[in-house]
């Protein structure tokens, strides 16, 4: 789906696209051209789960390319702005683990960083 047409009400001159459809990751999205009142931020954002480091290290290193910006607990601005957060399998149930001392030093741990290390947060969630 690649609507064009007249996009006055979008703001922006007549033949312009105004909506597509597209795939990542294989999941289908639709993007609207809603003109320049309508910026990103991180009240829409994506979030990458990943398997392993080099997983986690391929994202926030293509993301953070070409003008993109790190920021804290594993979120990330790609170049557009785009909202992303980069975090591995497993996180959620180490941040929710049923012992909360665990769960506290993995928070604590996680609030420290910017790009997540893995194994840095299983040896904080360990106790070592």
């Amino acid at each position: 789906m690649d609507f064009t047409g007249p996009a006055q009400p979008c703001g922006g001159p007549a033949g312009s696209v105004v909506a597509v459809e597209f795939t990542a990751n294989g999941q289908s999205f639709v993007a609207v051209n809603g003109g320049p009142e309508f910026t990103f931020d991180e009240a829409v954002s994506f979030q990458i789960l990943c398997a392993d480091q080099e997983e986690v290290d391929h994202y926030w290193a293509g993301l953070t390319e070409n003008g993109g910006a790190p920021g804290p607990c594993g979120w990330l601005k790609d170049r557009f702005g785009v909202s992303w957060q980069v975090i591995p399998e497993g996180l959620v149930e180490m941040l929710y683990d049923a012992d909360p001392a665990k769960a506290a030093r993995t928070t604590r741990a996680m609030y420290a960083m910017g790009k997540l290390d893995i194994a840095e947060l299983k040896k904080v969630h360990a106790g070592e």
